[in-house]
């Protein structure tokens, strides 16, 4: 089927968003930029790189925040709708059925994997490469595939089984391409550590995942509202709570904290480009979220997978152009000597996931065929509550479902 002009534009917002997203959230880690005054350095101000990746997940919930803007609008162009609907059929106004609750207290609950996920996820990306974390970031396939078996009890097949074997040896692949090229820096532990890291906020998020269709599916929340509620509900607790507590927890960050907000705040405004920078991340944020929800309503989940993939090649080339071409400071270098064994990571990660969603059909292994529709029969009073047709979160691929009456 071929594209609408309005379809391309919105794959190629996603695109250009979620890679901003990647790039700008790893560009304020390579800035080096003076901060809140130090008391172990007679008060002064000091250089130092912008490592606060709790202060970043702050910024993500402001940019997811600004969703619920874009949910407000939805919301009254759906009662003016109903509006007029009852007003072409002359009926009460005052039986209008309310709409739900803006705030749904319920959200909360995956609120706390998006803060827990997001803040681990960035501590990982200080110690790797841009490229490293969104391509690791490709195992919450395998982590979902699990979750979704223990505790939906949705039914996997071979093929998904073997796209998630596939893309663990991708990322195998990848790691140790990363872990060896940081040998020859001194930095080999770090980056190990780095990729533990990123590996766990994956569990976090896949976790978040599950938990979203366990208890949100059902009540029939606007995408758009999920996203906007977490971002206020998260924005609130990082503030009330946990940038405070990071504050007094003794840490290596300045003046003992384990992570100083303030010291954070003092360097984005110090510095143009870091400002930049955080603006970038939270705006790419709020567009990307709404590129990604109009992408699988207008065409499908599987599209919406295709370009997180895309967004991984552009990510890597962007990086490797920024180094070599505009500021060294920024971007990464390729690595001649394990650099094949991440492009051979990367592959093995691009075939998993396809396998995983059904991308490609592999006829000469049984196994991996795609199921025969279910053809229907008429027979007197079909019993429709022991098989239905439903669709997965994960692909939009229709197959049918055992259930039991309810």
């Amino acid at each position: 089927m071929a594209l609408s002009g309005f379809q391309i534009v919105l794959m190629v917002g996603m695109l250009v968003t979620g890679s901003i997203n990647t790039i700008s959230k790893k560009a304020q880690n390579d800035c080096k930029v003076e901060g809140y005054p130090d008391r172990s350095a007679n008060n002064t101000r000091t250089v130092h790189e912008f490592d606060h990746p709790w202060f970043q997940t702050l910024i993500m919930f402001f940019g997811e925040m600004i969703c619920l803007g874009g949910y407000c609008i939805v919301r009254k162009k759906e009662r003016d709708k109903r509006r007029r609907e009852y007003a072409e059929q002359n009926k009460d106004m005052t039986d209008i059925p309310p709409q739900p609750r803006i705030v749904q207290l319920i959200v909360a609950v995956p609120t706390i994997c998006d803060l827990v996920g997001t803040s681990v996820a960035g501590i990982g990306l200080i110690y790797v490469d841009a490229s490293v974390w969104q391509m690791l970031r490709g195992s919450i396939i395998i982590f979902a595939g699990i979750l979704s078996k223990i505790f939906l009890k949705r039914k996997l097949r071979v093929v998904h089984w073997c796209g998630m074997l596939v893309t663990m040896i991708g990322l195998v692949l990848v790691g140790c391409s990363s872990v060896f090229k940081s040998q020859h820096t001194a930095e080999g532990s770090k980056t190990i550590l780095g990729i533990i890291l990123i590996l766990a906020s994956q569990v976090v998020s896949a976790s978040q995942m599950v938990i979203e269709e366990m208890f949100l599916k059902k009540r029939s929340l606007h995408p758009l509202q999920v996203v906007g509620t977490e971002g206020s509900f998260g924005a609130l607790l990082m503030i009330a709570v946990v940038l405070p507590v990071m504050y007094f927890i003794p840490g290596s960050d300045v003046n003992n904290s384990y992570e100083n907000s303030l010291d954070a705040i003092y360097q984005i405004f110090s510095e143009p480009r870091l400002l930049v920078f955080c603006l970038l991340y939270l705006l790419s944020i709020a567009f990307y979220n709404y590129f990604g929800l109009a992408v699988t309503k207008s065409l499908t989940a599987v599209h919406r997978t295709l370009i997180d993939a895309c967004r991984t090649i552009l990510v890597w080339v962007v990086d490797l152009l920024i180094f070599y071409a505009f500021d060294k400071d920024f971007g990464e270098p390729f690595d001649k000597t394990y650099g094949l064994l991440q492009v051979d990571g990367f592959l093995f990660l691009l075939i998993g996931t396809a396998l995983y969603n059904e991308l490609v059909v592999v006829p000469c292994i049984p196994c991996l065929r795609k199921p025969v529709p279910v053809q229907e029969v008429n027979v007197e009073a079909p019993n429709r509550g022991n098989i239905q047709y439903a669709s997965d979160s994960d692909d939009d691929i229709t197959r049918p479902l055992l259930r039991d009456k309810k």
